[in-house]
């Protein structure tokens, strides 16, 4: 089961949708979370679900908080401007159906808002440190790559990689079942395991704000990375704990063995 609760369900204007979830170099929550700050955009969804790694987090105040997908819009200034619906989130899913049910539910949610349009971010892996870290791009229907001509995108991704896995391409793929077409953006990182990588959320940044034509700061860039980067961190080591139990619980258990596992 996955489940979308919603605040209030906002009057928008040609939304476009906005999806950066944690990944490879952790650039997709990196750059939209940041979009969401500078841009002050209004929380007013949330998703949770079954596919999601079975534990809550316990904050400092002791409260118990549970893994999440979140729902932002931001009403643009001027007739001529698009409003944005932004998806950023605590994790993905940790099974493919999950992936499926996750990122359909976000969909079908988008589309009652008039979503037609989407952008997704994600990280491709060299397993090199990239100093000037290139933006591939796919698109979900090859029509779009005139319009994205001008931008300082590669589109000779499916030379690298023959797929993307998780949230990034999925929401095109299914999106383009849903007649809505996007494209993906993939910034250049090295892939290191629990490495979040600020250079590349920078240049994908840099294009997203282009693409949407807007105007934000990129000052406090790094002091957010730190925050992002500290609470990603807590999250994966909490999701590695949580496969090892998974593991430990699926095999049969000796009378010497002990319940390592507290809930």
């Amino acid at each position: 089961m996955t489940t979308i609760k919603a605040t209030e369900t906002p009057k928008l204007t040609n939304p476009v949708l906005v999806v950066g979830l944690p990944g490879i170099g952790n650039i997709g929550r990196v750059a939209v979370g940041y979009l969401v700050n500078e841009l002050k955009a209004k929380k007013f969804a949330e998703l949770y679900s079954e596919h999601f790694f079975p534990f809550v987090i316990l904050e400092e105040s002791y409260e118990v908080k549970l893994l999440k997908n979140y729902f932002h819009y931001w009403k643009a200034k001027g007739a001529a401007k698009r409003d944005l619906v932004f998806v950023t989130g605590d994790c993905q899913s940790q099974s493919p159906e999950g992936h499926y049910q996750v990122a359909e539910a976000i969909l079908d949610f988008a589309k009652k808002l008039g979503v037609k349009d989407i952008i997704t971010v994600g990280g491709l892996a060299t397993g090199e440190v990239e100093s000037n870290p290139v933006v591939y791009a796919t698109l979900s229907d090859a029509k779009l790559k005139e319009k994205y001509a001008k931008m300082k995108l590669d589109f000779d991704v499916g030379k690298k990689v023959g797929y993307i896995v998780g949230a990034a391409g999925l929401m095109l793929g299914l999106g383009k079942e849903r007649n809505m077409q996007g494209i993906c953006l993939l910034g250049e990182t090295s892939g290191f395991p629990i490495v979040t990588d600020p250079k590349a959320a920078e240049a994908v940044l840099n294009i997203i704000v282009k693409v949407l034509g807007i105007k934000i700061s990129m000052a406090e860039l790094e002091n957010r990375v730190k925050e992002m980067e500290s609470f990603i961190k807590r999250i994966e080591s909490l999701q590695k704990k949580a496969v090892m139990e998974i593991v430990k619980e699926s095999k049969p258990q000796s009378k010497g063995d002990e319940l390592r596992y507290i809930g």
